[in-house]
């Protein structure tokens, strides 16, 4: 059983993954187009089940910092969805591909170290005394981002209850669109 901070540092080094297979295998075009592919379906889903169900948490077991965190976090989200929405909408053939792929992870990069050595670390120690609240969160995370959309969708706003309602709307097309597309020989939920 794993707590919300393994769920959230599980996801991170997935994406970490991801932006390896694209930046070590230049000219290998399907490769990058795959993992470029899978580095959004991880990223979109991550981003939206972090807003569902630990920014909330934050909020409530954290106070008046978790509400300073989560807002924090939240813009943060919002600038990478933008940068993420330009990169799903580019193929692997252009040349700014990999270009634009490290420009979000060097974003990012920044976001994951503040989340994994700040705020999941202030989370977890405010959750202890909520008894297996943490192991709880992480299976609502993990069951959220079935339901959630697989791309960014930046219009739909940062805070729920609209982002919810637009990603409710936006899941199911994308999950179709998401057929057409090229990913990794991996199962993906």
């Amino acid at each position: 059983m794993s707590t919300i901070s393994q769920a959230i540092v599980a996801d991170h080094r997935k994406l970490e993954k991801c932006v390896n297979e694209v930046t070590n295998n230049p000219g290998n075009q399907d490769h990058q187009q795959a993992f470029g592919n899978q580095f959004v379906w991880e990223l979109a889903r991550h981003s939206v089940g972090e807003e569902l169900v630990v920014y909330p948490a934050m909020d409530k077991h954290l106070g008046e910092k978790g509400r300073e965190m989560t807002e924090s976090d939240r813009r943060e989200h919002h600038s990478v969805k933008q940068m993420l929405k330009e990169f799903q909408d580019t193929e692997a053939t252009d040349p700014h591909y990999v270009k634009r792929l490290k420009m979000i992870w060097e974003r990012l990069t920044k976001h994951i170290k503040e989340e994994e050595h700040e705020h999941l670390p202030a989370l977890e120690k405010a959750l202890e005394s909520a008894g297996g609240e943490s192991q709880a969160m992480a299976r609502s995370f993990e069951r959220t981002k079935l339901f959630v959309p697989t791309r960014s969708h930046p219009s739909a706003g940062e805070h729920p209850p609209f982002e919810t309602a637009m990603g409710l709307l936006a899941a199911p097309i994308d999950r179709v669109a998401d057929l057409f597309r090229k990913f990794p020989d991996q199962d993906r939920v």
